[in-house]
């Protein structure tokens, strides 16, 4: 082993182990990476930054505008709301969630198609008075399925077509990925309607306010006295009294009743204010505020809402501005008028004290505010709305448009005409023109965290290959070809892929495999492509952990799942998929067969 080869295997060791431990966001560990590489000297300071040029990280964030535009013009919405006509029967349900989002997952952003039928299976569980666990998980596992069936369908399928082409071949097209996608994602659609489901435990989940909740155990009703030293004094002062965590919900003044009033607002003697408090904070404002505390009582309705003011349940989308922060340090209350009641996590409230909490992806927040206000900031938030989302019925004209433009990226990449890189950010530009994805959407519509870890991990997947490193790791599986079938090292490779993209975002896991599975290849002197194309499938099929994809961790906080109920119908998934997907690939790809 060369000195490059042992800083390249050491830095991709690190590297992994600071995926799995999670610390740090999986972009800022890629430019870390990429730095080490760069200064160790394995990989050139003038190539450093090729990687955010390379053609499958401009592909990755064409095709996330692209859907952007797709979602806007309400054209999922329209689909998903005949959803909620499909009856009763629970196989039925599972069916149609889960086969939309595997048609949908073809051909736009696999978390994107999720975010529209979430809400929708959340309504249809809670219509059924159903658990939605059993509904999200298969939903979650469908958008990943669906990403196996095309080209765009998903990251890794771009990574390994851009490296088919890095090695001589033409890249992969549009539907080469159609026959072993369509088999696996058949075979899976029927597992889970029709057994699948059965083996995820029943939770909670996102249950109604009262029972997720229980702010009612929180709200007191406490009285302004003319010698209370608050009277003449904004509101915001009850909420800030040091060491308390008080959130005032609503302001009675005689006949006239505030919900979520304003913290600019001036108490007055004989106001009653309604406080979310825990016991502690409560004794602090009744010592520091020398109010009267007038008694403690279920929390009502008209006393939280009303017809400008919402209480609303939302999840913490991937990349919000919310995900490691409190609400207190983004300044919800003061910033954007919205309190924040309650949060849950895989479905029990968190009892902690809400300042301290440090939220994370799939948290269901209950949130309080005037309508518009929560309508308007939840999209800056990078929270999705649960049970309070509207599905946006789309205009026909900008349906026609938007599916117009997408077909002509389509045609024009599956005839060949174009690289896909060209066609759709041909696309892109003219969602942009024609106003589907508006000027202050596009760049929001872009996922950077994953374009940052292309963009990173590519030299640094490049580096494997340069240094001779993947020649090394090859060597130890050459003896294995003296006593195992080729057909048994494809299967190798694909469980390893799937292993590795259970613990690390599966972009970075195709980046990672692709030139090894290459390498592994060249010395079995057989065709790379069922190799590259086993990768692709192990990439998506993150069925394992919540961590693994995330649509994986979107649904844990709203199914109110556990980190180990992933298991239970994602390894039956799993072991289908590689039975499914082996035979598959070598029919279509064969071993010996030369590059197609």
């Amino acid at each position: 082993m060369t000195t490059d080869q042992a800083i390249v295997f050491s830095l991709l060791f690190g590297t992994l182990v600071l995926f799995i431990i999670g610390k740090w966001r999986y972009d800022v560990v890629a430019i870390l990476a990429l730095l080490v590489a760069t200064i160790a000297g394995v990989v050139p300071a003038d190539q450093a930054f090729s990687g955010f040029g390379h053609p499958a990280v401009v592909t990755v964030a064409a095709i996330l505008v692209v859907s952007r535009g797709l979602l806007n013009s309400g054209l999922i919405d329209s689909i998903a709301k005949a959803m909620l006509k499909i009856g009763n029967r629970h196989t039925l349900q599972v069916a149609a969630l889960t086969g939309l989002v595997i048609v949908c997952s073809a051909f736009m952003n696999n978390t994107g198609a999720l975010v529209i039928l979430l809400p929708v299976a959340v309504r249809m569980a809670g219509n059924n008075d159903r658990a939605p666990s059993y509904l999200l998980m298969p939903l979650a596992f469908g958008s990943l399925l669906g990403g196996m069936l095309t080209l765009i369908g998903t990251p890794p399928n771009i990574i390994i077509a851009a490296f088919r082409a890095e090695t001589g071949s033409v890249p992969f097209r549009m539907f080469d990925f159609a026959p072993v996608g369509l088999g696996i994602a058949a075979v899976g659609l029927l597992f889970i309607a029709l057994i699948g489901w059965r083996l995820i435990p029943r939770r909670r989940g996102e249950a109604s306010t009262e029972e997720l909740f229980q702010i009612k155990e929180y709200i007191t009703e406490v009285k302004i006295p003319a010698d209370s030293p608050f009277v003449g004094k904004r509101l915001q002062g009850m909420e800030e009294i040091e060491d308390s965590e008080i959130a005032v919900v609503s302001l009675v003044r005689g006949d006239y009743h505030m919900p979520a009033p304003s913290p600019i607002e001036t108490l007055q003697a004989g106001d009653v204010v309604i406080v979310e408090a825990d016991t502690d904070s409560l004794k602090k404002l009744l010592a520091n505020a020398r109010v009267e505390l007038a008694e403690a009582k279920p929390a009502a309705e008209t006393e939280l809402a009303s017809t400008e003011v919402s209480v609303m349940e939302a999840v913490v989308m991937p990349n919000s501005p919310l995900e490691g922060n409190t609400a207190w340090t983004v300044r919800l209350r003061w910033r954007y008028g919205i309190n924040l009641l309650g949060v849950a996590r895989y479905g029990t409230r968190l009892i902690q004290r809400i300042r301290q909490i440090q939220l994370q992806i799939g948290d269901v927040l209950l949130l309080q505010g005037r309508s518009e206000v929560l309508l308007q900031a939840l999209p800056v938030l990078g929270c999705l709305p649960l049970r309070g989302r509207d599905l946006r019925l789309g205009e026909p004209r900008r349906i026609i448009v938007a599916v117009g433009i997408f077909a002509t990226a389509v045609m024009a990449t599956a005839l060949g005409g174009f690289p896909v890189q060209i066609t759709f950010s041909g696309a892109a530009v003219a969602m942009t023109l024609v106003r589907l994805v508006p000027l202050r959407e596009l760049y929001q519509s872009i996922d950077w965290p994953v374009i940052v870890l292309l963009g990173a991990m590519i030299p640094v997947g490049e580096a494997l290959e340069t240094t001779g490193g993947a020649e090394l790791l090859v060597s130890g599986v050459r003896p294995m070809a003296a006593y195992l079938p080729p057909t048994s090292i494809l299967a190798i490779v694909l469980i390893g892929t799937i292993c590795l993209s259970s613990i690390i975002n599966n972009a970075a896991a195709a980046v990672l495999m692709a030139p090894i599975a290459s390498s592994i290849a060249t010395g079995l002197r057989a065709s790379a492509d069922p190799f590259l194309m086993a990768v692709a499938v192990g990439a998506s099929s993150a069925f394992l952990t919540p961590i693994a994809h995330q649509s994986n961790a979107l649904v844990m906080g709203p199914g109110g799942y556990h980190f180990g109920d992933y298991w239970r119908l994602g390894l039956p998934l799993v072991i289908l998929t590689v039975l499914v997907a082996v035979p598959l690939i070598i029919w279509v790809w064969p071993l010996e067969a030369a590059a197609h």
